[in-house]
């Protein structure tokens, strides 16, 4: 048993540093978000789509309320890649990837909608404690700033995340990960297909190689493993465990980008990984 359980922490932690490479990854691409996203989820549909044909996975929707949720959580996914490619493009690794990780306490505040559970009231101050570490991301309220719009995109990320989460989880008992995924991947590939007519489709090779890293590990790998962790793991404990992906990106950033955070990200960042570091403790001790 503890084997076992050990080895679903490892899955989801290789899960959690494949998802971080998005950060450095998308800024190495030089097109608009929306038309990055789709080459992603095109290259993404194959390599599922190839994988689910390995195995012979059955792709099979079971009722029209399971179709209706699976799209519905497809569009969130979309939505929230956009938003956070956007955050990424505005700011910098650091300030996207940890705007976007208030998505655990945003997901614990969310959690008794899905799951009739009780609002915790500890939940509420670890979210006072998060848009307390928003403000040193972002010091001065000015939409003029890109590093304000950045924040901002972020914020609005997270909450497509942790809806689409919740969706997910109530889902997986149902089907396999991967092809919840490559659903996902076609859906979003549909809706953004149009996009490719407004705006400008010049890639580089470089802009190649990266789209094709994020479609491969960080989606078909990375999310799919994410998604399977819903399984063994709470939705609210998953989200949990992944607020190292934050440092995971800021990490590559520095290393990769040459992205040095300043000390009003690092104290942001440190306030909004404590309220999910606190979240996990008290999870913990709820369980």
């Amino acid at each position: 048993m503890k084997n076992q359980h050990l080895k679903h922490i490892i899955e989801l932690n290789i899960a959690i540093l494949l998802i971080s490479t998005s950060g450095v990854l998308g800024k190495f691409v030089s097109m608009p978000p929306p038309v990055t996203i789709w080459f992603r989820c095109l290259f993404a549909v194959v390599i599922l789509g190839a994988y689910c044909w390995y195995k012979k996975i059955d792709l099979k929707i079971y009722s029209k309320r399971d179709f209706k949720a699976i799209l519905l959580s497809s569009l969130l996914f979309g939505a929230h890649w956009i938003t956070y490619f956007y955050a990424l493009q505005l700011s910098n690794v650091a300030i996207g990837m940890l705007s976007l990780f208030t998505y655990p306490v945003i997901t614990a505040l969310l959690e008794p909608l899905f799951f009739k559970t009780k609002l915790n009231k500890m939940h509420i101050l670890l979210g006072i404690i998060a848009l307390v570490g928003i403000y040193f991301l972002a010091p001065e309220f000015n939409l003029e700033s890109n590093h304000t719009k950045g924040v901002l995109f972020g914020l609005i990320s997270s909450v497509f995340y942790a809806i689409r989460n919740l969706m997910m989880k109530q889902k997986i008992a149902q089907y396999p990960g991967s092809m919840l995924i490559f659903y996902q991947m076609v859906v979003v590939s549909l809706v953004l297909w149009p996009v490719l007519f407004f705006f400008e489709v010049k890639p580089t090779s470089g802009d190649w190689m990266a789209i094709l890293a994020l479609a491969l590990f960080t989606t078909a790998v990375g999310h799919t493993l994410f998604v399977m962790s819903f399984k063994n793991f709470s939705i609210g404990t998953a989200s949990i465990i992944s607020s190292v992906q934050p440092v995971y990106g800021v990490l590559f950033g520095v290393f990769l980008l040459n992205e040095i955070p300043s000390e009003n990200t690092l104290i942001g960042g440190f306030l909004i990984l404590t309220t999910v570091v606190i979240e996990s403790v008290h999870s913990n001790k709820r369980k």
